[in-house]
């Protein structure tokens, strides 16, 4: 379904190829932003400093609002290392991923076409090694309302199976719900004939 998308349950094992002497170390994150890709690339850098190459490619967001990418070479040829990495999150449909490979290089050179191979063959393998889950695009809502409407917000919430995210409950009441994308109309529905309940969508 549309309001559906694929991520990572969490960080991959380090998994390894080799490929005439040169070894490619991958490793695959979930992420959410830009701070967790920076983040988890200092932390791969700090672990493998002394290697020359840490290529990498990241997507974050899905079809219903902004794609944003990245495919980085890090000093091998052009188009030979990013790329082939962000082909295998496009492969395998994977969002809010962050794939990274490492390289030592073994003395013989692999040429471009051995390189290309040799970095999505690492990218599969991360994606391979790993959890994979479906999850929901969600609407999110806020509630306020007084007290004495209590009762009938917790029933709309019951019936329509509303998430709720986070609440403060005193004379002034405020509810965070979510709802998955394509049962989202029905909720202003739902609160329309309590004009003194408000709601709005985050």
């Amino acid at each position: 379904m549309e309001d559906l998308y694929k991520t990572l349950v969490k960080p991959t094992s380090e998994v390894l190829f080799k490929d005439k002497g040169s070894k490619f170390f991958g490793y695959a994150f979930p992420v959410e932003n830009e701070e967790d890709i920076k983040y988890f690339l200092e932390e791969i850098k700090n672990k493998h400093s002394s290697a020359r190459h840490h290529c990498y490619a990241w997507q974050i967001g899905t079809e219903k609002d902004k794609i944003q990418y990245r495919a980085n070479d890090d000093g091998e040829p052009s188009n030979t290392a990013g790329m082939p990495i962000y082909g295998q999150l496009q492969s395998f449909d994977i969002t809010n991923a962050l794939i990274i490979v490492v390289r030592y290089f073994g003395g013989v050179k692999l040429g471009v076409g051995g390189l290309i191979n040799a970095y999505k063959t690492t990218a599969q393998m991360c994606l391979e090694a790993v959890d994979i889950i479906e999850k929901t695009i969600d609407i999110h809502y806020k509630i306020t309302f007084e007290y004495k409407h209590m009762n009938t917000v917790m029933r709309i919430i019951k019936e329509k199976n509303l998430n709720i995210e986070s609440q403060t409950m005193n004379l002034s009441c405020e509810i965070v719900v979510s709802i998955r994308e394509s049962q989202a109309a029905q909720v202003p529905i739902s609160f329309e004939p309590f004009y003194e309940i408000k709601l709005t969508e985050l």
